[in-house]
């Protein structure tokens, strides 16, 4: 609303600094700002409101220390992530570019899953909340939404570059003799391509295309981009879910992962920097770190209240959004074989379930009786069993998220 607002003012007066409004790097500087704010003086109002409610959360016991102090803490506080989210994008954001209209689509359907799941927990006193297959059939539907747009959609496009080689002659001012010669490389065009590319990690010049997988038959590929799409939603938002274990954790180990998808974003959007770097150019793919920085500063925000003791949890409202944005977002810009490396926590967190689980079934139907492979899973619960504090748990994570993601951009100079 206010980019319009600056660029109208910008056009068509001269007041001074109202082009400032159309600098991203302002309107993201912005959004993070408003984003935090929002969090922070309407957090308090919010937990105040759900304690009011007695929208509190049911514990289970589980034989977790200090576990059975926080039933009755308030829950789907996801509601306070979601505001801080839209209400920055919607006044700095660039409402007509694509591809926040897929994010802000993208964070509304998740969140209603989310909430519809809380829900059902707190006011139909369902542990449960809302049944598996229901989630997942969201899930799909957001895949399918994703994955079509970006099939159908005139405006996502990538941008092959081209260039022509000059060569100047370097002559002495003083003598002027020959000395050397420079060449420089430069960009004389870019031309669009509707293509189902993506980014290889490690690898120079090289770009998986899903065509190449069905014979270059162009619906094919459209079609088995939909269901990489829906995979890589249902798994990262379903790993974010199971990471959301204790206080603080999962919007920690978060918040680098967030800040480095908006990073990727600005410059795979940036013809200049996408060239040097080596990587795809998409066009308008930048304006998502408007969105990026918004998602940022409410996770910063809203660990105001979740980090140790929590004064409010997140639920499945946050859970299920954060996860599935961030898989939205690195479809966006063709970055989705980067997250198991960037959402490594997420992934681990999955595996410890799914190893729990197998090897119990595995060993019940072999010797009788289930047995374990780690004391509890999640596998932060894990650690919880050993002995260590959440705050330390939270931590460890944290550092290992800010090293996955170091090595997720180190990953643009090592093709």
């Amino acid at each position: 609303m206010l980019y319009r607002l600056f660029e109208y003012l910008n056009h068509n007066t001269n007041l001074p600094g109202m082009g400032i409004g159309s600098y991203i790097s302002f309107r993201a500087v912005a959004a993070i700002v408003l984003s935090l704010l929002i969090t922070i003086l309407f957090g308090k109002l919010i937990i105040r409101f759900l304690r009011r409610k007695q929208i509190g959360e049911d514990i289970r016991d589980l034989g977790l220390e200090g576990q059975l102090q926080k039933k009755g803490t308030p829950t789907m506080g996801g509601i306070i992530i979601l505001l801080a989210i839209i209400a920055p994008v919607l006044l700095f954001g660039d409402l007509g570019n694509v591809y926040v209209q897929l994010m802000l689509i993208s964070t509304i359907w998740l969140g209603f899953i989310g909430g519809l799941d809380d829900y059902i927990k707190v006011f139909r006193h369902k542990k449960e909340g809302l049944q598996g297959r229901f989630k997942v059939v969201g899930q799909v539907g957001l895949g399918i939404i994703v994955g079509t747009t970006m099939w159908l959609s005139e405006d996502i496009v990538v941008r092959e570059k081209s260039f022509e080689t000059y060569t100047y002659t370097i002559t002495d001012n003083q003598t002027g003799e020959v000395v050397g010669n420079h060449t420089e490389r430069r960009i004389i065009s870019t031309s669009p391509e509707k293509s189902t590319k993506t980014s290889i990690p490690f690898l120079k010049d090289t770009e998986l295309d899903y065509s190449q997988l069905t014979a270059d038959n162009d619906t094919a590929a459209w079609l088995l981009y939909i269901v990489v799409a829906i995979l890589v939603i249902t798994a990262v938002s379903n790993g974010a879910n199971l990471t959301d274990g204790i206080d603080g954790l999962l919007t920690g180990v978060s918040v680098p992962i967030v800040l480095v998808l908006g990073i990727l974003a600005y410059l795979s959007g940036h013809i200049i920097y996408s060239d040097y770097l080596n990587i795809m150019y998409i066009p308008d793919s930048g304006e998502l770190i408007v969105f990026a920085a918004a998602f940022a500063g409410a996770l910063i925000g809203f660990l105001w209240y979740n980090s140790f003791p929590a004064q409010i949890f997140m639920g499945d409202t946050g859970s299920l959004t954060i996860g599935g944005l961030i898989a939205v977002f690195a479809l966006c810009i063709r970055k989705e074989l980067l997250l198991p490396l960037l959402c490594g926590i997420f992934l681990v967190e999955s595996l410890s379930v799914m190893l729990q689980v197998g090897y119990f079934k595995y060993t019940k139907k072999k010797y009788g009786e289930g047995r374990r492979i780690f004391l509890m899973s999640p596998i932060h619960h894990h650690y919880q069993k050993k002995g260590m504090f959440e705050t330390k748990i939270m931590m460890r994570f944290f550092i290992i998220s800010l090293l996955l993601s170091a090595l997720t951009l180190a990953t643009l100079k090592m093709q």
